[in-house]
Order: C-alpha cells, then sequence, then structure tokens
C-alpha cells in the first residue's frame, strides 16, 4: 500500500454519488449511462461525419458509418473497463487522429494513391490506423509510457487536463454562427445548471440525471417548434424528424465491411503522430478521472494497461472501419457535474451504445440533436474538465515562481501554438510552408516530420503538455516544491491495480 491518508485521497468520495466499484440498480444505470453517452454524442458523431464529407461517402452509407462508430465506441469501452485500465471512462472517436486521417484522404482522393475513390480513401485510412495502432499497443505493453510517469509531477499534469478542456471551447458548437442558435444553447445551459448546481438537493433526479432531463426537454422544445415552423430547415435549431422514420431499422455492422485494409507507409507515419497526440491526452484523463474520485494517482502498471487496450482498440477501430478509439474527455466532465463514477454505469451505457450502433432509428435520433443543445452541453463539460485540471495544483508550491511560470506558459502554448496551426487548412499546406524555413527547410518539409509536427502542434494538451514536461524536468526545484512528494504518497502502487488475470484467472480471489 502506498500509506495515503485516506482524508486526503478520498475526499473527492463525498462529492460521488457512486464511486467506481458501486453497482446502482440496473434500471438506473441503465438511464445514468445512457446519460455518460450523450454527453460525448456529438463528437462520436461529428468525427465520422467530417470523415464522410471529406471522402465524398454517398449519403445511403452514412447511417452505417456513423453506426459502426457507435458499435467500436461500445465493445472498446467495455474492453476498458474490464481488461484495461478500469477507470470509467468512455472511448470514442478521438479529434488528436482527425488531423492525419483527413491528410491521407485527401491525398487518396487526389489521385496520390489507389483509384481516388471514396471507398480506397478509406481502406487506406484503416491501414494506417491498424499500423500505428499496432505501435500503441507496443508502447503499452511493453511498459514504455508507463515509465513516463516519473517525470509527470502535478505542475505537468494541471496544465495538460485544463487543456483538453480550453482547448474546445473553439467547437463549431459554440463559436461558428451557422452552426448554433444562443437561445437554445442558454437555455439547454440554463437547463443543466439548474438541475446540477441549483437543484441537486431538492431531488435525487436532479443530482443523478441533469444532463439527461436537460437535453431530453430541450429537445422537445426544438422539436416543437421546428414543427410549428418557427425554426426553419435552415435554423441550427431545427430538429428533422422526418429523417428518423426514413430510417433503416437494422444496419450491417462486421469487421472489413468496406473492404481488405491497405497499407502505405507514408500514412502510417502521419497517424503515428495523430496516436501519440491520443496518448498525451488519454494520460491527462487517467488522472483527471482519479483526481475526481478521489482516487490515489494512477499507477505505471495502470497507465500501461489503459493505453495498451487502447491500441488494441485502435486495431480494432480500424478492422471495423471508423477513425479511431480513445478516451473520451466529455465523459469526465459528467462525472463531475453528476457525481456518477461507477464503471458499471459505464458498461451498461456501452451495451446500449453497441444495441443502438446496429439499430438505424436510434443513431437518426441521436443524429437529430441540433448544435445548440450539443453546444450547451459542451460549456457544461469542458468548463469542469478546466476546473478539475486547476485542483490539481494544490499538490504543488504555487509560492514558487518556477511553477507558476511554467504552468502559465504551458497553457499558453497550449492554446497559441494550435490557433496558428489552424492558419494552415492541411498538413499538405504545413508540408510547404516548412519547405521555405532557412537550413532546415529540406528537413522539416518531409512527411515524416511535417506531419508529426503539425499533428502535435494542432493538439493543445499535447503542446502544452510537453512544454510543462520538459520545464519542469529542466529547471531546478525540489520534489517537495513540484508536488512529487505529495504525488508519491498519493500514487497507487503497482500492486494495487489488478489486472483482468489477477482478479479472474490468476490466483488471487475475485472482487
Amino acid at each position: 500500500m502506498t500509506g495515503e491518508d485516506p482524508a486526503d485521497v478520498r475526499s473527492a468520495d463525498d462529492a460521488l454519488e457512486y464511486g467506481i466499484d458501486e453497482r446502482p440498480p440496473l434500471g438506473e444505470s441503465t438511464v445514468l449511462g445512457i446519460q455518460h453517452y450523450l454527453t460525448m454524442v456529438g463528437a462520436n458523431i461529428a468525427v465520422p461525419l467530417i470523415l464522410a464529407d471529406v471522402m465524398g461517402m454517398p449519403g445511403e452509407v452514412r447511417a452505417q458509418f456513423i453506426g459502426t462508430f457507435f458499435v467500436v465506441s461500445g465493445i472498446a469501452t467495455l474492453a476498458q473497463t474490464t481488461f484495461g485500465n478500469r477507470y470509467p471512462i468512455v472511448q470514442g472517436a478521438p479529434f488528436s487522429m482527425l488531423a492525419p486521417a483527413i491528410a491521407i484522404i485527401l491525398a487518396v482522393t487526389a489521385g496520390g494513391a489507389g483509384g481516388g475513390d471514396w471507398q480506397t480513401a478509406l481502406l487506406q485510412l484503416q491501414g494506417a490506423i491498424i499500423a500505428a495502432a499496432t505501435v500503441q499497443v507496443v508502447l503499452g505493453y511493453f511498459g514504455l509510457v508507463g515509465k513516463l510517469r516519473r517525470f509527470l509531477s502535478p505542475v505537468v499534469i494541471a496544465p495538460t487536463i485544463a487543456l483538453i478542456g480550453l482547448s474546445l471551447f473553439g467547437v463549431d458548437q459554440i463559436t461558428v454562427p451557422s452552426e448554433t442558435s444562443w437561445g437554445l444553447l442558454a437555455f439547454t445551459l440554463g437547463l443543466i445548471l439548474l438541475f446540477s448546481q441549483y437543484l441537486d438537493v431538492k431531488h435525487k433526479a436532479f443530482r443523478l440525471y441533469p444532463v439527461i432531463l436537460a437535453i431530453v426537454i430541450a429537445w422537445i422544445v426544438a422539436a416543437v417548434l421546428s414543427v410549428q415552423g418557427v425554426y426553419g430547415a435552415d435554423h441550427p435549431g431545427y430538429v428533422p424528424l422526418g429523417e428518423i422514420a426514413d430510417a433503416s431499422f437494422l444496419l450491417p455492422i462486421y469487421p472489413f465491411q468496406w473492404g481488405v485494409p491497405e497499407f502505405t507507409t507514408a500514412f502510417v507515419v502521419g497517424m503515428v503522430a495523430g496516436v501519440l497526440a491520443s496518448i498525451v491526452e488519454s494520460i491527462g484523463d487517467y488522472y483527471a478521472v482519479a483526481n475526481l474520485t478521489g482516487s490515489a494517482a494512477p499507477s505505471e502498471k495502470r497507465i500501461n494497461h489503459g493505453i495498451g487496450m487502447e491500441g488494441l482498440m485502435n486495431v480494432f477501430a480500424g478492422i471495423m472501419g471508423t477513425g479511431g478509439s480513445t478516451s473520451y474527455s466529455e465523459n469526465i466532465g459528467a462525472i463531475g457535474l453528476t457525481g456518477v463514477a461507477s464503471r458499471y454505469v459505464v458498461k451498461i451505457g456501452a451495451v446500449v451504445m453497441i444495441v443502438a450502433g446496429f439499430v438505424g432509428y436510434f443513431g437518426q435520433l441521436i443524429a437529430t440533436l441540433p448544435n445548440p443543445i450539443v453546444g450547451g452541453l459542451f460549456i457544461a463539460m469542458f468548463a469542469q474538465i478546466v476546473a478539475v485540471g486547476l485542483r490539481t495544483l494544490r499538490h504543488v508550491d504555487l509560492d514558487s515562481s518556477r511553477n507558476v511560470f511554467i504552468v502559465g506558459f504551458a497553457l499558453f502554448v497550449g492554446l497559441a501554438i494550435p490557433a496558428y496551426m489552424g492558419n494552415y487548412g492541411t498538413v499538405g499546406e504545413f508540408r510547404a510552408a516548412m519547405e521555405g524555413v532557412a537550413l532546415l527547410g529540406p528537413v522539416l518539409s518531409e512527411q515524416v516530420f511535417a506531419d508529426t509536427i503539425y499533428v502535435i502542434g494542432s493538439t493543445g494538451m499535447a503542446v502544452g503538455g510537453l512544454a510543462a514536461l520538459v520545464l519542469d524536468n529542466t529547471i531546478p526545484g525540489t520534489r517537495e516544491e513540484r508536488g512529487l512528494a505529495e504525488w508519491d504518497r498519493i500514487t497507487e502502487d503497482d500492486a494495487e491495480f489488478r489486472t483482468f488475470w489477477d482478479r479472474w484467472i490468476g490466483a488471487e480471489p475475485s472482487d
């Protein structure tokens, strides 16, 4: 055991309605599980829609494409919560792998590889994800990622977690006028705040279901206004009810449904950069969940199993034909708002999503959620994540000028550099720009370097996390000053994390 003081490490339990190992009744768990998934539905639909648009995928197969993302998300979540790190984190389509995915698709559809149609592009994307994910499996299960933990102090983790939320403030559902309606967004956000912060002491339902209650009420209001003609088809709050009736009842989803994946070395290299950014984000998610639930900080063994399982599920995602899989930060925000951290609840939600992926009606119903409603949800979720990151700083000496500088610098560059990268529409444009760099241009413009710089530079938590990692481990500072002494005290031993083998197959009795 680590010898941590339960009063310090487990204090967050007071804010939890259900802890990680608790099992609410099945009916309640089902509703709570759906709520967890609703917090990330916007992103899990946005990624396939973006990829489908870039590929020029025909409309008749898009529902199947989206359904596949839900099925992969559910299976990956079950695998992670059972065989991986066993944290209650939903797995879904990663934005960190979106930039290289788009670069691959554009390269193929422009005639750079294969026949140039959407299916050829998707097969190349699948091959790149499978190969890059194999690297992730090796990094995880061979213990290479976990070795980084000794270099991760709260000074590094705090800005990394905060940037997970801060880097998402500019999503289209919040900042693009054509994608949002501030009236509907404010109504949704107001309901979430009302239920979770003001009425949570009035009734258990408000405390447990603030997100799902707000979404349902806001969706009904939007649907009524759409039927009455207040919201026209071009209004961001419009609910296309007719599309639900037109959906297929069952969708054919199976491995290699689009064909046999194809492998191109240049595409694999670019996707490895996306996987590395995903790993940085996931490690931040693990610490955020531990922080929120009052658990000891994740051990090296738990981190390795989490990243290794994410790699395996990325291989699976490539086989099924999606854009990858990773830990979802939105789900962590939901834990903070609802106090529901039950692994069992997340598993039940995963099963519901697997079934929903095959049922066209359900997927289409979810797809009718207007962007303003999703935007209101995102504001509540992302703000919670930022606060969780900042709370990690309670372990460090904030009177230390080196700590203040590192945290401030990491937050600034974590926002500024991705904003700069946004000036380049594609990785190809960035690669061309690198050719003009004095002396180093011929090297930096090579695909392996340009793609890696572009993907990591476009990911706020990767930029800020790496900046904090380098500075915190090079600028002189004591272990007490950096929070490492306290961090070591509250970090679980490797023996405290029991793998699936330990619990079910080994000699130790199961929990």
